[in-house]
Formats: structure tokens, sequence, C-alpha cells
């Protein structure tokens, strides 16, 4: 039974949610601002985080960078704007998947659960250690070192460069990389694929690695061989 986090400075909304995850079989979390969610993340073991963006003190954007940062709890965005720009800025900063409100409690629910489950791919796959030169991926860890050195990805992110490293050298459309990183009954769009893939290639880049991700213009992207 996973343990959930909502944090949302709107009493109802965290009611509504509570409800809807609880029926669901989970154990719910709350906290009402930034600095009480970040507390909560600290002291408990928090599996998900349902996080609104627009909070009061630490807002949902600050509370994901630090979460991201650790790379170990997936987030899903709850957010009142509907500008693309918005959805992509929150998974720019490490989310994984955003619902836009007013939202249905079953979808919110499905969402949950789809990244819970990409959760659990990425850390019981077959392949338990995926490498490539100084690229290396521990999947049973959920961990990925370049040269040795750590490198903190997001559930979502992790899937993306599973996906990549799993066969280097093909050529992988955002399409099937949406498919493997989401699950075939996700939409997202393929700009989101694009910032997933930033994301990563900065990481790694700050680990000191030259960028093994080629674009592959027109159809997608492959790793380096």
């Amino acid at each position: 039974m996973a343990n959930i986090l909502i944090a949302d400075d709107d009493g109802h909304i965290r009611e509504v949610v509570r409800y809807a995850l609880e029926k669901a079989g989970y154990r719910v979390l709350e906290a009402a601002d930034g600095a009480e969610a970040l507390g909560v993340i600290e002291d408990k073991a928090v599996d998900l985080v349902v996080l609104d963006i627009i909070m009061p003190g630490e807002d949902g954007l600050q509370v994901c960078r630090q979460v991201a940062a650790k790379g170990d709890v997936p987030v899903i965005f709850l957010t009142s704007r509907d500008e693309e720009v918005d959805r992509v800025l929150g998974l720019e900063l490490g989310a994984d998947d955003y619902v836009t409100k007013p939202f249905s409690p079953r979808e919110l629910v499905a969402r949950v659960g789809a990244v819970l489950r990409r959760t659990s791919r990425t850390r019981d796959g077959d392949d338990s250690v995926l490498s490539l030169g100084r690229l290396e991926l521990d999947v049973e860890r959920h961990r990925c070192r370049w040269d040795g050195s750590e490198v903190d990805l997001t559930v979502t992110e992790f899937a993306v460069l599973r996906t990549l490293l799993a066969m280097p050298g093909k050529v992988y459309t955002r399409v099937e990389l949406v498919d493997r990183a989401y699950g075939h009954d996700h939409h997202v769009t393929e700009r989101t694929i694009d910032s997933h893939i930033r994301r990563i290639r900065k990481k790694l880049g700050d680990a000191g690695a030259d960028d093994p991700i080629e674009t592959v213009h027109g159809l997608g992207y492959r790793m380096r061989v």
C-alpha cells in the first residue's frame, strides 16, 4: 500500500483527493504548504507527491525542484493554469506528470497508479544493469551513474533513458518513447519527451558527460554508439 502525499493549500481539494485515493487503497498524508510538504517528505516514507503549483511560501515549483534533486519520489502536479508552457515548466523541473484543475478525482487516481507502475517497472525490469561506455543504469536500485558519479533522475527520466539504453543505436520516435515511459493509455505531447531529453542531457552534462543522446531530425532519438 503506497503512501501518497497531497500538498495543496485548499482544504477542500485535499479532502476530495484524500477520499478518492483512500477509496483506491492508498494511504494519504497531507500538507497545506510547501514547507510542510518538504517536512513530511523528510520525516515519512512517501512514495508519490500530488503537488499544487500555487501555494503560499514555497510554491510547488520550488518544492518540486528540491524533491527532484534527490530523484527518489515521483511528483504529479496539480495546476490551475492550462497553458502548455506551465505544464512543460513543471516537467522541466522534474515532475513526472500533471493534472489540470478542475480535475476528475478518478483521473487523478489513474495518473497516480500509472506513475507508481512506471516506478515499479524501472526497479523490477529484466535487465538489472544497463551500460554503455561510462554510463550505467542500475535498474533494480533505480540508480544512474556516469563514470562512477551519481546522476539523480526522476522516474520518468529514468524510464526514457532506460528505453534508449536497452538498444543503443536504435532510433526511437517520440511516440515510442511516450508509450515506453507513460504507457499506451496516456496522452502527452511530443514536446513533453523533448523536455525530458533536455533534462537528462543537462544532468549527464553536469556529471561530465559528452552528450550520449543523439537527435535524429524528423525521427526521434537514439543513444550514440
